[in-house]
């Protein structure tokens, strides 16, 4: 391994590091508002970097990679399609959310319905967080880091062995990241891998196509674009493993509760200084989500190129960054997907933090009469925040035992949890008078009807269309409740009405036009001609 990939990975990290610290220095983060919100004085360049950032975790770098070598670009759909997501969210949800002066997305819930719905979404958030968010990310980021630092080969370990170290020394530095820094120490350094990224996306398709054209970068575009053309098509098939009708179905619902509901999420926008400035940021964010498949999809296509087998797809990635980059470089690109995958987990351990302090802690001390001290609910949630790196370290390295695919994994498992929700919240927004029974009903009924279809009665039907079907009729089971045993007054949101972004319309047209135009590209209408 050469010295020079670990001088520059380390370079970067510590600059990102040193950047965050020098810029929260004497900042207090007693008070819950502070540690959790940054004391919501985010601006939009910080909101739209930090969900930016916060989705571009190794998960995505190591499982969208693996997906296209192995089957198509159709995997480009979860995030081309999150765009549309993205903007509904910030026109419809975000002006809801800053209105009610929301700090987690169950507090719209005990508003809506009652404290116990609000109990009850915030005890699936933190389950879905603990065995499948935490988890997934340190494993996402060991697989890279070993792929691109070569840990098992410099210190003579086995793979699986490798894999255990890096989890834990991951869990170690983004915890200390998120216990000593709080939400605006994570933001800032999401600002400064932001950059990065952007620069290493460029920096990679260079010397990518330089290396796969044998020194012409123009020589290796034409390669990539006039052999094995069925992997640059993102319209899946009917009988593929992501058919293009999932994009109406369960993956509309799913981005829509990814990008407005899921609370590691939505806390970076709940940070910010207005509604006007939440918009802002999140248009940012969905110019990334554009320039997305040069990290997250291309370099798959060009290991379909450059590599006839290769025997555990998961690693493509990271081996490709170590084939075809100079070292300073790749430890650069290092760097960038480490600081991706902390930015997931430190958002993560936060929003954790945050929902077991606000929505469970801290009614707890107010059941026992101990009043509200704010450093206390602060000094639990760390403590909390503390006892799940330690579970995800333990339980990171078992993913090694699925058999599905990484990619796989990843989606399957937080639909047990996302769409159940979205459900509730999305009858909730939209009617007036559907009392907190149905909300409970519907969780109870969409979670096991679901686990039915998945293990005891399967449909032979996809999963995201599944999961469509149970939003339909679980939405008219909570109607039909709401008919027969209505509330006695309608919901009122209330609160002050947010100013949103006057010129936003036409900015949301123009992302939505270049959404059509990278699925247009990606298809037998464009590079997938045959």
């Amino acid at each position: 391994m050469d010295l020079t990939v670990i001088i520059s990975f380390l370079a970067f990290t510590v600059l990102s590091a040193v950047i965050a610290v020098y810029k929260t220095r004497g900042q207090k983060l007693g008070t819950s508002l502070a540690y959790f919100l940054g004391n919501r004085n985010f601006g939009f360049w910080m909101i739209g970097s930090s969900l930016f950032l916060t989705n571009m975790s190794a998960n995505q770098f190591v499982g969208e990679n693996e997906y296209v070598y192995s089957t198509d670009m159709s995997v480009m759909c979860w995030g081309m399609s999150s765009i549309l997501a993205m903007l509904v969210v910030a026109e419809w949800l975000m002006p809801v959310y800053l209105r009610i002066g929301a700090v987690t997305t169950p507090d719209f819930l005990e508003r809506r319905y009652d404290r116990g719905t609000k109990r009850l979404v915030s005890i699936i958030f933190l389950l879905s967080y603990l065995v499948n968010l935490i988890p997934s990310v340190l494993y996402g980021c060991a697989v890279a880091m070993n792929g691109l630092l070569h840990i098992d080969q410099r210190f003579g370990l086995s793979y699986v062995a490798s894999i255990r170290v890096l989890v834990l020394l991951i869990g170690l530095v983004g915890g200390c990241y998120t216990l000593l820094g709080g939400l605006k120490a994570i933001t800032i350094s999401d600002v400064v891998q932001g950059v990065g990224m952007v620069i290493g996306g460029g920096l990679l398709t260079y010397y990518g196509f330089r290396y796969l054209g044998g020194g012409s970068v123009v020589d290796g575009v034409h390669r990539l674009l006039s052999d094995k053309r069925e992997h640059l098509n993102a319209i899946g098939a009917p009988r593929s493993v992501l058919p293009f009708s999932t994009l109406f179905t369960g993956m509309l619902l799913i981005n829509i509760y990814y990008w407005g509901m899921e609370q590691y999420i939505v806390q970076e926008t709940l940070a910010s200084r207005d509604l006007a400035t939440s918009q802002k940021g999140i248009a940012l964010a969905c110019v990334g989500k554009l320039m997305a498949p040069l990290l997250l999809n291309v370099p798959g296509l060009m290991a379909v190129h450059l590599y006839k087998s290769v025997g555990n797809p998961v690693t493509v990635f990271p081996r490709l960054v170590s084939d075809v980059m100079p070292p300073v470089v790749s430890g650069f690109i290092a760097a960038i997907v480490f600081g991706g995958a902390l930015s997931t987990f430190n958002a993560g351990l936060n929003s954790l933090g945050t929902l077991f302090s606000v929505n469970v802690y801290r009614p707890w001390l107010k059941w026992k009469g101990e009043g509200e001290d704010e450093r206390r609910v602060v000094r639990g949630a760390r403590m909390f925040q503390a006892a799940v790196v330690v579970g995800g370290v333990c339980f990171a390295p078992l993913i090694l035992n699925f058999s599905g695919g990484f990619y796989n994994y990843l989606q399957k498992v937080s639909s047990y949890f996302s769409v159940p929700i979205f459900t509730v919240m999305v009858v909730g927004f939209l009617t007036k008078k559907v009392p907190p029974v149905a909300a409970k009903a519907g969780l109870v009924f969409f979670v096991m009807s679901y686990v039915l279809t998945q293990f005891v009665f399967p449909t032979g039907l996809h999963y995201l269309h599944v999961l469509a079907i149970l939003f339909v009729i679980t939405v008219a089971g909570m109607l039909v409740i709401g008919r027969f045993y209505p509330m006695k007054e309608s919901f009122r949101i209330g609160g002050a009405r947010a100013e949103p972004w006057a010129r936003r319309h036409w900015y949301f047209a123009i992302l939505l036009l270049a959404m059509v135009a990278m699925f247009v590209l990606f298809s037998p209408l464009g590079l997938a001609h045959f």
